[in-house]
């Protein structure tokens, strides 16, 4: 990913920078509103504004359309797949850009899928003479699509993602345009790391929940084996365990069910607010 240009300034950096060319004067002008750093701010207010991923990338499609389609229609899908086990977490920012991005899924191809997999962009200004993912152009030719540009967003460890952009004018992706472009998935890609960082921490406390819920449904169980039939833990723990297998029943299900019946209610882990 090249760094922001100087003379991109304008919209990521010092108010009243130059901006190149006057197609993209509105953006500019966007910069009494968006004040030094103000997209990369904006970008993190929609993260804490949607703490899940889902929403999170939903408004990134529609800010990144709002934001970059000021010199003609622009459509925009973002692709995220957290690991390579991981199915493709999507969102998009309208129903036109949402059906174009389902077919390079149903093909598992495509050139924003490209542009994750390779971590390179894939700029086509003429999808009607584009030789590659044929079908995919023709396609999108039938939709009124002229032209795409599909960034990759830098993310860390096994996490890839990729910002897709779909314009009906092929004049649109002029080269001040994908230099602004570049400039706004820098920023996107910051956003976007802190949200995954943010979802996988969650994933993880609720398995380590999880984990230690089952353990504490078990324990009491082993204890309530151990008091009734004054053995020891090891002794209990297998009368446990022989007993699920002979019911077909997962150890922490049966153990959960005997504290239940015991207490009266399911148990809590000691951990838990009350």
């Amino acid at each position: 990913m090249e760094e922001i240009p100087e003379e991109m300034s304008g919209f990521f950096g010092a108010v009243g920078g130059s901006v190149p060319g006057p197609h993209l004067h509105m953006v500019a002008q966007e910069v009494q509103a968006l004040p030094p750093s103000e997209a990369a701010a904006r970008l993190q207010d929609l993260l804490v504004d949607h703490p899940d991923v889902q929403a999170f990338l939903q408004e990134l499609a529609e800010f990144a359309a709002a934001t970059l389609g000021r010199d003609g229609d622009t459509y925009c899908g973002v692709t995220l797949q957290r690991s390579v086990h991981e199915q493709l977490t999507v969102a998009s920012s309208d129903a036109k850009a949402r059906s174009m991005d389902e077919v390079q899924y149903e093909h598992d191809d495509g050139p924003c899928l490209h542009a994750l997999r390779v971590h390179d962009e894939v700029f086509i200004p003429d999808v009607r003479s584009e030789g590659r993912w044929s079908g995919f152009m023709e396609h999108v030719a039938t939709r009124g699509v002229g032209a795409m540009f599909c960034l990759p967003l830098d993310l860390e460890g096994s996490a890839r993602a990729a910002l897709n952009l779909y314009a009906e004018d092929a004049s649109v992706f002029s080269d001040d345009y994908r230099r602004v472009a570049r400039a706004f998935a820098l920023q996107a890609s910051q956003a976007l790391k802190l949200a995954v960082r943010v979802a996988q921490q969650a994933a993880t406390a609720e398995d380590l929940h999880s984990v230690l819920q089952s353990r504490t449904e078990i324990d009491l169980a082993v204890g309530i084996i151990m008091g009734q039939d004054r053995c020891t833990q090891k002794e209990a723990f297998d009368k446990l365990r022989r007993a699920s297998n002979a019911r077909n029943v997962k150890v922490r299900v049966l153990a959960a069910g005997m504290v239940a019946g015991f207490n009266g209610s399911i148990p809590r882990a000691h951990f838990e607010p009350s």
